[in-house]
């Protein structure tokens, strides 16, 4: 290998091993310091050292057990600087060790609890609802505040300011850094379950880059959803979240091509659909609905994924079932993104004139200002249609907002094929 191709290389790996672990590793800081800002701080720095260190010295045997080691010494060096030399950091400094050897064994499951710690503690009442999500997308997902700020359409400098605040208001309502007690808990919840949602959507519909699907961050939201469903298992949401991210993911192999270009459902290969994913979802499915509480909004979708996942085409499809479970998430929660879906299901069901009918309403409301879906499904609408010259200026629009360079390829391709 080259010499100049190892600093690349080295940044790739602290790339790769950030994306994959920094939320375990922020987890097990603020367990350490008690700290929620603080153990994110520590984190950040010890990656800026990593970005130094191993261009020039190599990747390390453990990546992971190293940077928490700095980390850790870097708690130690602010505690000295506060000179609170107290059991806090005396149990660190008996923890890292006389000679300050890193671990050698990093171990990625023995601190489950900590990142779910750490998801409670992001998603604190005192914070707004912006501001839960956008620091447990920073800490749990490892997104960049620009990602962060795409998927919530906001200016990065806000996104991070918005993160900022949050840290402040934890360390001022001097929030514990611990899953709460069951009553505690279940208040949290819902804040809980929209963050794994959030992380997920990123994930299978990357909002931005060269890449569909970011499995990395697919597959952290259904890890830390299993978490919960053992930490929870009375409550049918957290199975109703689980059974959907697990049907979803179950198309994740067939929904791209050789090179990575995007697979539409009706020409996915349907062999390729990941049959261990769908069991896993349909039994999360199951126990949701043996609550008797009804379906809420995640399990309602996880039926509306059910759905696709057992038919045999996109003909077979049970639409008039998907349209009714739209129509029942329309009135949990209501959204614009829930009326674009119910008027391609009503499109399948019904044909594209009764869907074009709720799209035109929707764009007439401004719905999605700055979004490249309803664009998008208004433009295939207008081509089933046969109105080729609306339909061309609108994938015109939706490829100007498209941010995903996949997704804006493959409506490229549609805008070519009308000529």
């Amino acid at each position: 290998m080259a010499r100049d191709d190892r600093p690349a290389l080295s940044r790739d790996a602290v790339a790769a091993v950030w994306r994959i672990e920094s939320a375990r590793i922020v987890g097990a800081l603020a367990r350490y310091t008690g700290d929620f800002a603080l153990a994110e701080d520590l984190a950040q720095e010890a990656l800026a050292e990593a970005l130094v260190t191993w261009p020039r010295s190599g990747v390390p045997a453990s990546p992971s057990g190293w940077l928490l080691t700095v980390g850790r010494r870097r708690a130690i060096d602010v505690f000295r600087r506060r000179a609170a030399l107290d059991e806090r950091y005396a149990v660190l400094a008996h923890d890292q060790g006389e000679d300050g050897a890193e671990d050698a064994l990093w171990d990625p499951d023995r601190i489950d609890d900590d990142v779910l710690a750490l998801m409670f503690t992001a998603c604190h009442p005192a914070l707004s609802a912006e501001a839960r999500i956008a620091l447990t997308l920073r800490v749990i997902g490892g997104l960049t505040s620009d990602e962060i700020a795409k998927a919530f359409l906001v200016p990065t400098a806000t996104l991070q300011a918005r993160i900022t605040r949050a840290k402040k208001t934890l360390a001022a309502a001097r929030v514990p850094f611990a899953v709460p007690a069951a009553a505690e808990r279940a208040e949290r919840l819902g804040s809980v379950l929209s963050a794994i949602y959030v992380i997920f959507t990123e994930g299978s519909s990357a909002s931005s880059g060269t890449e569909l699907i970011r499995v990395d961050l697919a597959h952290e939201a259904q890890r830390l959803a299993r978490v919960l469903s053992r930490l929870m298992p009375e409550e049918p949401e957290v199975h109703g979240l689980l059974a959907l991210l697990e049907l979803t993911a179950a198309r994740f192999p067939a929904r791209t091509g050789p090179d990575g270009e995007p697979v539409l459902l009706e020409h996915q290969d349907r062999r390729r659909w990941d049959r261990t994913s769908i069991r896993r979802g349909r039994a999360a499915l199951a126990r949701a609905e043996k609550a008797g509480r009804g379906l809420g909004a995640y399990g309602l979708q996880a039926a509306i994924a059910g759905c696709h996942a057992v038919a045999a085409s996109v003909d077979t499809t049970d639409w008039d079932r998907i349209v009714l479970c739209y129509e029942a998430l329309g009135r949990l929660a209501p959204s614009p993104v829930v009326e674009l879906n119910r008027a391609v299901a009503i499109c399948m069901a019904s044909g594209p004139a009764a869907g074009l009918a709720i799209v035109d309403e929707l764009a007439a409301t401004g719905a999605l200002p700055n979004s490249h879906l309803l664009p998008s499904v208004r433009g295939e609408l207008l081509i089933r249609l046969g109105r080729t010259d609306r339909a061309r200026a609108e994938l015109e629009l939706a490829i100007q907002r498209c941010g995903n360079q996949r997704e804006r390829a493959v409506l490229e391709r549609k805008l070519a094929d009308l000529g």
